[in-house]
């Protein structure tokens, strides 16, 4: 409590003090030290005399050449250090602190750190870490100073030169700290070091005082710095995105689960509508695994598990973590080095990219699919949603700014950490790694087929569509309002042709109960013609390929016989929508049309029941009166007339139709719910009977 009580003082102690500066006159905050005049030798008299004299130059001589003192060629170009004066290049400001506050944790020193954006615009960085050295500087050049000081106002200055110091680290050039404060308008570094809190105020890269003893303090240790952005720099509009912050805390929160990072945002620079908390706690043992799986949210994923795991840093080599799905979207790769995020890759992606490709290759020659010969990289990488975080000594960036590793050896590291996981993680789930072989080896059928069709397109500019020949097709041209009903068997698709409207209604007849494409193999599912023509029929494509806006249809409506038969039918068509066409599902194109199973009459009174329970609930409501009632069950479809199927299936008058929808709340259980029921193993099928034989009161047969 006491230090809650110091640390609070201390902030409001602080934010007088701040405010003060802000209130000093422009003119006083801009002195600075004259450096000492810049030596040049005596040039001899006579080259004197021709440096006088006009020259055909263009007046370009000695008098021309700046020298920049201190940190002004930051100032001069900061596209050089943050890459530009744009929004981006403003928050880099806050990435170049808060990965010195990561280091300290990194190594051992810090396990918590603090964000706080207060409503003036000011960004505060605090850890407990081990805090800026404030003895001062040994180097005769730097008489005078601090090590705070030089390292607040030098380029090139800083402990993570020697390894012995910061094993690994984010900044390796000495230049971060001192371009925030040089492209600041107001510094303010706080530092607790053996129970003293020290205290220096910087503008634009200059001291405003000499570093100050403000005294005593307990149950405090680490650096505070709290910067301003200069307008004069970033215009006078710039100012720091709340969200924009937050989501950068929370990943440097994931990459190391040793680390709570605390974030505090003033509620009056938060956007209403924008759902930013104004304060929050980031703590993720889990790390990548558990920011992959908050990326992907319910998103449809290949596997039932993401591949993941970490190495410890053994023998000078460099540690990792890793996590990988294969899921219905674009592929991306976030990576990251010594916690800094790394957007343009690097050499570190590439080890990651060729583990998993040859990975793969070898599980498909261990058992024997030849097809996946054709695969690429790409064809693995293309669906793959990955996170990579990589440690390593002394790594070599393209640019200050970080975005790019071009450290050879991370990509021997990272391929030799991840190949034998990898190998362990498909060889420990038979069925979940040949359903990852098959999804890829479709992306490089898709690939293939791609540019085969380029080539057919170059030699034909007109393309016709084909459909299947079975397909009776509505004479409407756009989907909107268009159904297709897919229906069981030739008979029952010749009652459904006549009774439907010929405007808006397609039948689609298949022939008995198509492939249950869980259990079956990509290749075989390929080859099936009346998976083909459904396909074919919708115009969507599946999976990754599957695009909402080609789909011919506005309902696609299954229609089977309301029997056991009927219902395995309709079973085995869902799952192929779920498999294949999950989209078509989550965006509420699916639909089961409700065929009567009885007709029954009574007089001139005719009505339609469901099944048997709503045929005992007409017998005591409606066929109540005298007579002789007669009652027909059908036997399916084909049986019905056109009249009587339009009048109780296809009228959207008088129909029902039961939409198919996937609960986002028990996305999980649905999916193992589909495996154990639909795929390979029969044990899980067994085990599903057997647990519910005893609530079943009938069978059908």
């Amino acid at each position: 409590m006491d230090d809650n009580n110091d640390l609070f003082s201390a902030v409001v102690k602080t934010a007088q003090e701040r405010q003060a500066a802000v209130d000093q006159p422009r003119a006083e905050a801009a002195v600075t030290p004259v450096a000492p005049p810049v030596k040049i030798a005596p040039i001899p008299a006579a080259k004197a005399q021709a440096r006088a004299a006009p020259d055909s130059n263009g007046g370009y001589n000695a008098a021309q050449i700046q020298v920049l003192d201190g940190l002004e060629p930051v100032r001069r170009r900061p596209g050089m250090y943050i890459g530009g004066t744009d929004e981006r290049a403003m928050h880099h400001l806050f990435a170049e602190v808060i990965d010195n506050s990561m280091d300290e944790a990194v190594a051992g020193h810090a396990n918590f750190i603090d964000i706080e954006l207060d409503e003036n615009g000011y960004l505060s960085v605090t850890d407990n870490g081990r805090g800026i050295p404030v003895d001062p500087h040994p180097d005769p050049k730097q008489l005078g100073k601090s090590a705070l000081e030089v390292i607040m106002t030098t380029l090139h200055a800083g402990g993570k030169f020697d390894s012995d110091v910061y094993e690994t680290s984010g900044g390796l050039h000495g230049v971060g700290i001192s371009v925030v404060n040089a492209l600041s308008d107001h510094v303010e570094v706080e530092v607790a070091r053996n129970r003293r809190l020290y205290r220096q105020r910087f503008s634009r890269g200059h001291p405003l005082g000499p570093i100050e003893d403000v005294g005593e303090v307990h149950n405090r240790r680490g650096t505070r710095v709290t910067f301003h952005p200069d307008p004069e720099i970033f215009g006078q509009g710039a100012k720091f995105d709340p969200a924009r912050l937050f989501k950068m805390t929370r990943s440097k929160a994931y990459l190391f689960g040793g680390v709570e990072i605390r974030w505090n945002c003033a509620p009056s620079l938060l956007d209403p509508k924008d759902p930013t908390p104004d304060k929050a706690v980031f703590h993720f043992p889990g790390g990548l695994k558990d920011y992959l799986a908050a990326s992907l949210g319910k998103d449809f994923q290949v596997t039932r598990e993401m591949f993941a795991g970490k190495t410890e840093k053994t023998g000078g080599h460099g540690a990792l973590e890793w996590a990988v799905a294969w899921y219905g979207g674009d592929g991306f790769v976030n990576s990251y080095c010594n916690t800094i995020p790394t957007g343009e890759g690097g050499t570190h992606e590439a080890g990651l990219r060729i583990a998993l490709t040859r990975g793969l290759k070898a599980y498909a020659e261990l058992t024997g699919n030849k097809r996946a010969s054709i695969i690429t990289t790409d064809d693995v990488m293309i669906s793959s949603a990955a996170m990579l975080s990589v440690f390593i000594r002394e790594p070599e960036f393209v640019g200050q700014t970080k975005d790019k590793l071009a450290t050879v050896e991370a990509q021997r590291i990272v391929e030799n950490a991840i190949r034998d996981p990898f190998d362990h993680w498909l060889a420990a789930s038979p069925q979940e790694a040949s359903k990852l072989l098959d999804w890829v080896v479709e992306r490089a059928d898709e690939r293939v087929k791609r540019r085969q069709e380029k080539e057919v397109n170059r030699k034909s500019a007109v393309r016709k569509l084909r459909l299947p020949g079975k397909l009776a097709d509505c004479s409407q041209t756009g989907a909107l309002g268009a159904e297709i009903f897919i229906v069981e068997g030739d008979s029952a698709g010749g009652s459904a042709k006549q009774a439907r409207d010929r405007a808006t209604q397609a039948v689609l007849p298949l022939r008995g109960k198509i492939l249950n494409v869980v259990s079956a193999g990509r290749e075989k599912m390929t080859a099936n013609q009346q998976i083909g023509d459904l396909i074919q029929a919708l115009g969507c494509g599946t999976r990754s390929k599957y695009r909402d806006e080609d789909l011919r249809y506005d309902r696609v409506i299954i229609m089977t016989d309301a029997d056991v038969d009927g219902a395995h039918i309709a079973s085995l068509l869902i799952t192929f929508f779920y498999q294949e066409m999950p989209e078509l599902i989550r965006n509420g194109h699916l639909f089961l049309g409700v065929p009567p199973l009885y007709r029954i009459a009574q007089g001139g009174k005719v009505a339609y029941a469901r099944d048997d329970a709503h045929k005992d609930e007409l017998m005591r409501t409606l066929f109540t009166g005298k007579g002789k009632i007669e009652i027909g069950r059908f036997k399916g479809l084909g049986e019905m007339r056109a009249d009587q199927l339009k009048e109780t299936t296809m009228d959207r008058r008088k129909r029902t139709l039961l939409r198919v929808q996937i609960d986002e709340e028990w996305i999980e259980e649905t999916r193992i719910a589909v495996d154990d029921l639909m795929g390979t193993k029969p044990e899980a099928r067994f085990r599903f009977i057997q647990d519910r034989a005893a609530f079943v009161e009938e069978l059908d047969i």
